[in-house]
């Protein structure tokens, strides 16, 4: 029998194990155009502490009672669907869980990029794209430019670090703890500047003292409100999460928010969803730099399904370098 995540609480403020709840999942046969899939590999983010919330956003929020979703990677081992054999592995939404039926069209086959299965949910996966996209089109970033990164040893931070530096920008990135810290100067980051030392906006100010010309925001809070402080005439800022305020129910503060006058700073917000159809541009450059090792990938990994909960909740207390997963 198979076995899901499923909500069953609401959470007010940071969610707890009483908020979830594992159980049996009775599988329907597979249909035509359907295929049974077999999860391996299982991705927790950040984002779905706001599916948890029962408001309209991008993307439905999880119900109470029903299982959960995520981005997975699994091994086909039923199949009702044209193109699509047993022994083939997809990439599919039907996470939180150790098996799923899913439509074919709801099911991508992996690449041949000659990369790990799991990468497909990280680096290669819509993490990376995020990183990819976020930086080069959304920030506009380019050679020269002075990035500053928030959350730097996360996911999509570690990332857009790397991308940054295969694309000859000088690269501040922000970690909480010297480990962390240490890790995003591998990755090759110019200044890392670590956020429990101290105030972030003195701390960046030392390490971009000539200021910035493009933020990527995965925090809020206090690094958004540095880099407004510190940001040149044009800057660009891409706001991809504020994960500060996931679990407050209180907007970041904006102290500086009136300096986008003086200094025109564009801000602007996106879902990378947005660049789907561009995801065969993504693969093309970042299969390159991930076969030239001018980007690596790193993992945090819990071991089985029981863990799912424990995996999601430590992506708000900094338990993950790179991309948190769940293997299976």
């Amino acid at each position: 029998m198979a076995r899901a995540w499923h909500l069953k609480s609401r959470p007010s403020g940071m969610p707890t194990h009483d908020d979830f709840e594992l159980k049996e999942l009775s599988l329907p046969q597979v249909g035509d155009g359907q295929l049974r899939i077999r999860n391996r590999w299982l991705s927790v983010d950040p984002y779905m502490r706001g599916r948890m919330n029962d408001v309209k956003s991008y993307v439905p929020p999880f119900q109470l009672g029903e299982p959960m979703e995520g981005g997975a990677v699994g091994e086909v081992v039923e199949s009702k669907a044209e193109g699509f054999a047993p022994g083939d592995l997809v990439l599919h939404m039907g996470g939180w869980r150790d098996e799923a039926v899913v439509s074919a069209r709801a099911a991508n086959k992996l690449p041949d990029l000659g990369a790990q299965p799991q990468q497909f949910l990280g680096i290669l996966g819509t993490t990376g794209a995020t990183a990819y996209f976020g930086l080069l089109d959304v920030a506009e970033a380019k050679p020269g430019d002075v990035v500053f990164v928030s959350a730097a040893a996360g996911a999509v931070g570690s990332a857009v670090v790397q991308i940054a530096k295969a694309k000859e920008m000088t690269v501040v990135g922000s970690a909480g703890g010297p480990d962390k810290c240490e890790f995003v100067r591998s990755l090759g980051a110019d200044q890392v500047v670590d956020y429990r030392d101290g105030p972030i906006l003195k701390r960046l100010a030392a390490a971009a003292p000539d200021g910035i010309d493009v933020y990527f925001d995965n925090v809020g809070g206090d690094h958004l409100d540095a880099a407004l402080a510190l940001a040149r005439n044009n800057a660009r800022f891409a706001i991809c999460g504020m994960i500060d305020s996931y679990n407050k129910g209180e907007p970041t503060s904006l102290r500086f928010i009136m300096r986008m006058i003086a200094a025109r700073i564009r801000m602007r917000g996106f879902i990378v969803f947005d660049f789907q159809p561009r995801m065969g541009e993504f693969y093309r450059d970042m299969g390159q730099w991930l076969a030239s090792g001018a980007v690596k990938s790193r993992e945090t990994v819990a071991e089985g399904l029981d863990t799912m909960p424990d995996a999601f909740l430590g992506l708000f207390k900094g338990e993950n370098i790179g991309k948190m997963l769940v293997r299976l």
